[in-house]
């Protein structure tokens, strides 16, 4: 089998994955009344970490410096459960967190003990995310149809939404966490837009992990608010129209302006659905796909690791024949 690492520095989805994440990125501010994607600004010095071999070898052998570094990888791999490998770690997964209601209604509970549920799942993963070494995490959390759900769940999640960001920032800001919302903030309590903002704010210069929630967020629309910024820059001539490319696109979707990863390594669903229900079309054109039957609060650091395996067995082309 190919070696993974290898393909970090050859591969050619991985080339392009570097010059989206260091190209310009669209500004937008709060008061931007185009803007419908929170602040979640793009930091001033990324770092390349996952696509690049480790610190140590660019340093002096030896050197106080490279001694340092090399224990903190290997302490680092030191926690790594088997059978993963560092190397083959993906730097982005993401995750449709699915369910939660039939957890719930399989324990003759309410729906909303369902989603209780799945957010101690979800602190579990992001735990495990930033202990083995994950660069990125986009979790869906809530979709643009999920807005059909009855009043009362929808109400209850919007509440969930409030209170987890309330009590884990102090948490989060200690573990090196950057906290990105996609998805149309507009549609929120404003309530949950002002609490977002400073949570925010708060993390942006956090560098362990981006954790990407997508709340009120729809793949096509990501994709046809990117068509219009271009569309509007081609209106008033900033961009002629044989100069639309691929790359073009990217750079105005909502992940593109937001993590240091922009595209998923492998996206992950639960509970035995197999398809993408709208969460991330473009990015995950060439994303390793994982199902599992499991109901997303039942996911625990077994199935995390199973999804991870499984990755580290793929062999990634990209279109290439190898």
């Amino acid at each position: 089998m190919l070696s993974y690492s290898s393909l970090q520095l050859t591969s050619p989805f991985n080339h392009h994955q570097t010059l989206l994440s260091s190209a310009p990125r669209r500004g937008i501010t709060w008061n931007d009344s185009s803007a419908s994607v929170l602040p979640c600004r793009p930091r001033a010095s990324p770092s390349l970490i996952s696509s690049l071999p480790p610190v140590a070898r660019s340093l002096p052998e030896n050197s106080p410096a490279a001694t340092l570094v090399d224990e903190a990888e290997q302490g680092a791999a030191l926690s790594l459960p088997s059978p993963l490998r560092r190397e083959l770690l993906p730097s982005h997964v993401a995750i449709i967190m699915d369910g939660n209601s039939r957890w719930a209604r399989a324990r003759g509970l309410p729906s909303t003990l369902g989603h209780e549920a799945g957010y101690r799942a979800l602190k579990k993963v992001v735990e495990h995310s930033h202990k083995w070494g994950i660069r990125g995490l986009t979790v869906f959390a809530f979709s643009t149809e999920n807005w059909r759900r009855p009043k009362v769940e929808v109400d209850f999640l919007m509440m969930l939404f409030e209170r987890v960001l309330k009590e884990d920032i102090l948490e989060l800001t200690k573990d090196g966490v950057r906290i990105c919302l996609i998805g149309d903030s507009t549609e929120l309590p404003k309530s949950l837009q002002n609490l977002s903002k400073e949570i925010i704010e708060a993390t942006k210069n956090n560098t362990k992990l981006d954790l990407s929630v997508a709340i009120s967020y729809s793949g096509r629309r990501d994709i046809t608010q990117a068509c219009k910024s271009i569309a509007e820059k081609v209106k008033h001539g900033l961009v002629e129209p044989e100069d639309i490319t691929e790359s073009l696109v990217a750079q105005e979707l909502e992940t593109n302006r937001i993590l240091e990863f922009p595209y998923p390594d492998l996206l992950i669903r639960t509970s035995g659905e197999l398809r993408l229900s709208n969460f991330l079309l473009w990015q995950s054109a060439y994303s390793e796909l994982f199902f599992t039957d499991t109901y997303w609060p039942d996911f625990k650091e077994a199935n995390y690791v199973e999804a991870l395996a499984s990755y580290q067995t793929r062999q990634r082309r990209f279109g290439q024949r190898i």
